[in-house]
């Protein structure tokens, strides 16, 4: 339907409106619905007797008309329901005939099976709750154009009812995880989204203006610092699941506006968190999805514990392919991989940076089976504890299922001074590179120097979580209304 067919029915429609409404329509809000599409699903057949009265509402999604019967199909939240009105049992029949797709009615009769054995309510009588005046899609199976479902997702939501799962199961999964975090002693807790610095994580953020106090604000671009706070201040288990905002880029992996669960638990190891995410993970599948095995673009893998865990370096040689008689350590040997494996280093001086992008080039899509990639470089770790046996390597890892990083975890890094000196080092490297550089947070270096427990700290993406359980190929699929380039007019 075009721009100028919508124009035109919407303009009888409101003609229509007005109509109604000098006859008295005044959009009523006295329909109390006291049965749904489930109840009528699960009703015994013994109870399909005239008797049996149901009342139910929904939006008119299909008409039939046969002149003097109607059949319509509502959809409430839950599925659909056939109606049936008749002109010599419905005494506004006709008014009955007139409802339009898009409507939203109330109805009161009783169950019956038509010929083809179809559930079905024989309507005694009816209310017209919500007139419609913008024409829903045409077919029923919904918008095809992708962009029209995201930028108006109630029109999506109204014609893709397998879309209405997603949304459904993406809760299922949050409340699984707020309480299997409750129910070992974390408690929830709520931290600022506007924040007076730039700092927690190494990107853009965005900028807004506070006028009372004629300063500039940020949105939050990570959940990490002010929760490590509040472990110094001695709640030793906390998590958030909220927003953060970072002003980048947009791709199927990325929302600038995407939603993270971050918990700190004190006295604990990045490999403690690893046995807990294993065990969050699977009770997420058992219970949301009862089943282990899921696919993910092609992809099948399976949550069983125990994951694989392997070190960065060692997943370069395995996974990525590099022979073994090449040195990860030795700067030459490093930029002979740039030849013969194609790598291109972000920072060539930095052997952290290099250890990382090979490894993002050769082992990252590869990792299919859940997989823990351990002991990432110090200098791509700032904020993770440095490892006892290797001090050029952290305690730290991170989470690969289907080839897409979904946690981000390591045993905190709670020597202040340490800290300190590797924020500067951070701040004066993004210096000289001309790179918009994040500020120092001295109140967590305060925090710091009043003494933080050791204490083990992880980050999972909810929104990529969720993206690869339901086997959707996008982050906007699984978001409600992702960020999308203004509607031209």
């Amino acid at each position: 339907m075009n721009r100028e067919e919508t124009t035109d029915i919407i303009k009888k429609k409101l003609a229509d409106l007005q109509e109604l409404k000098k006859e008295g329509f005044n959009f009523p809000n006295n329909f109390k619905p006291k049965h749904n599409s489930i109840f009528l699903r699960d009703l015994p057949e013994s109870q399909f007797l005239s008797e049996t009265k149901l009342k139910l509402a929904g939006r008119v999604i299909l008409k039939r008309d046969f002149g003097k019967t109607c059949f319509f199909h509502l959809l409430d939240e839950f599925g659909k329901i056939q109606i049936y009105g008749k002109q010599d049992s419905l005494e506004n029949f006709e008014r009955f005939r007139d409802l339009n797709v898009g409507d939203i009615i109330g109805v009161e009769g009783y169950p019956f099976f038509t010929k083809t054995r179809e559930r079905t309510i024989f309507v005694e009588k009816f209310q017209l709750l919500t007139k419609n005046i913008y024409p829903l899609p045409e077919k029923w199976h919904g918008l095809s154009d992708v962009e029209e479902r995201f930028r108006h997702r109630y029109l999506d939501l109204i014609s893709n009812y397998e879309n209405r799962e997603i949304f459904k199961t993406r809760a299922k999964i949050i409340k699984k995880i707020r309480q299997f975090l409750d129910d070992r002693g974390f408690l929830e807790v709520e931290t600022p989204i506007l924040t007076s610095i730039k700092a927690g994580a190494n990107a853009r953020p965005f900028i807004t203006k506070h006028n009372a106090l004629g300063v500039d604000f940020y949105l939050r671009i990570a959940l990490e610092l002010p929760l490590k706070k509040l472990v110094v201040g001695g709640f030793e288990r906390v998590y958030e699941l909220g927003k953060n905002f970072r002003n980048e880029g947009i791709d199927r992996k990325h929302n600038p506006e995407f939603t993270m669960l971050e918990f700190y638990q004190a006295y604990a190891t990045f490999e403690d968190l690893m046995d807990l995410t294993e065990e969050l993970l699977c009770q997420v599948a058992d219970e949301v999805f009862n089943r282990r095995t899921f696919e993910f673009e092609g992809k099948t893998f399976n949550l069983q514990k125990p994951f694989r865990r392997l070190r960065m370096e060692e997943a370069i040689y395995e996974i990525g392919g590099v022979p073994r008689d090449l040195n990860l350590r030795d700067q030459n040997d490093l930029a002979r991989l740039v030849k013969e494996f194609g790598v291109e280093y972000v920072n060539p001086s930095d052997w952290g940076c290099c250890v990382q992008d090979l490894f993002e080039a050769l082992v990252e899509d590869k990792l299919v089976e859940p997989t823990f990639i351990t002991h990432h470089p110090l200098s791509v770790s700032p904020l993770a504890r440095r490892n006892d046996l290797d001090p050029e390597l952290t305690d730290r890892f991170e989470l690969y299922i289907a080839g897409l990083e979904v946690a981000n975890a390591f045993s905190e890094l709670n020597d202040s001074e340490d800290q300190l000196e590797r924020f500067l080092a951070q701040l004066q490297l993004k210096s000289k590179e001309g790179e918009e550089a994040q500020e120092l947070d001295e109140d967590f270096i305060k925090a710091l120097r009043v003494g933080m427990p050791p204490t083990a700290g992880e980050g999972i993406g909810i929104d990529r979580l969720v993206m690869i359980l339901t086997g959707k190929n996008s982050i906007r699929e699984v978001v409600l209304f992702p960020q999308l380039r203004p509607e031209e007019r």
